[in-house]
């Protein structure tokens, strides 16, 4: 038998004045126009979805910053490798970022920076020879500074960072590393052993990287401690500073510090399982709001640093 066709004739309808709509054009996007200014295109965003996004995070990280609370930014190497270097070091200016961490890959390319004003090799044919990773300038500062650093007591971070500024590199003005060490910014380090080019070199000491690099998570957890009301962003890390992120929050939180009420944001060019669990969503069941920032780090860094930056001024210039 052939099946008997449904009957829409009971279809039970309403006006649409009745029915609820997510999207009003109140919400729409502004006309743009050649020579507006940068706030002006900030009001002409559409209020939906990720422009939404953008504005809501851009001004937690102003609000924080007015209440002198933290914001911290995690951020992986690929952001050095597409040329933000001068967006983050402009936020450093701003005083911003109060503590920066990175993975060892970060590290690496900061310091071929500073030193050559260059990096980011071309690592298949490279491989191809063995010869990937061998370039022994960056691998012997960073090596003997974090050897130095463990028998002085200090994180991963500080030492190079205090090695490399005083070396007074010809780029300089472009290292994320000289920049915070100038301005006492706290940089973290947080290294998987046998992940980074300089662990290769016969300069690596396995006990001195990993001394090093748990002060830094130590001393990540001391700000981290202190997020209430602050921000923490994930820019470009997949898996180490997410997971890093979250036992350093577990730990402030078994020591006793309230950080139940902060913002979370996880920035990266594709979603990925654990910062958006462990960035935006697990973190703040207590409270506050994670966000994610979908999108190239590349446009979508200096467009959120500019919206802080004019959301300070403008705030400043009414105060």
């Amino acid at each position: 038998m052939a099946e008997k066709p449904l009957d829409p004739g009971r279809l039970r309808r309403i006006p649409l004045d009745r029915r609820p709509s997510k999207v009003s054009i109140g919400d729409f996007a502004a006309p743009v126009r050649a020579g507006m200014s940068f706030q002006e295109f900030l009001d002409s965003l559409p209020r939906l979805l990720g422009a939404q996004t953008l504005l809501e995070v851009a001004r937690s990280i102003a609000r924080a910053r007015q209440d002198s609370r933290e914001v911290i930014l995690a951020m992986g190497a690929h952001v050095i490798k597409v040329g933000l270097n001068p967006v983050l070091v402009s936020l450093m200016e701003a005083g911003v970022i109060t503590c920066l961490s990175m993975n060892g890959a970060g590290v690496i390319h900061d310091v071929e920076i500073a030193l050559r004003g260059r990096t980011s090799e071309d690592v298949g044919p490279a491989l191809d020879q063995g010869m990937f990773g061998v370039a022994e300038d960056a691998a012997e500062l960073i090596n003997q500074a974090v050897a130095d650093g463990a028998r002085q007591g200090e994180g991963f971070g500080e030492a190079v960072s205090k090695r490399l500024a005083a070396l007074r590199p010809p780029h300089a003005d472009s290292s994320i590393l000289c920049q915070a060490a100038k301005r006492a910014i706290p940089v973290t380090v947080h290294v998987a052993i046998g992940t980074d080019i300089v662990h290769m070199h016969p300069s690596a000491d396995g006990a001195s990287v990993g001394q090093c690099s748990l002060r830094d998570f130590h001393v990540l957890t001391s700000r981290v401690a202190r997020l209430e009301h602050g921000v923490f962003v994930n820019l470009g890390s997949a898996v180490i500073l997410p997971e890093v992120f979250l036992k350093a929050l577990n730990l402030a939180r078994n020591l006793g510090h309230k950080v139940e009420t902060f913002t979370t944001v996880n920035m990266d060019f594709i979603r990925h399982y654990r910062p958006t669990v462990n960035v935006v969503q697990r973190p703040v069941r207590l409270g506050g709001k994670g966000y994610e920032l979908i999108g190239h780090h590349e446009i979508n860094l200096p467009l959120l640093a500019a919206a802080v930056l004019e959301i300070l001024a403008c705030r400043k210039a009414e105060s």
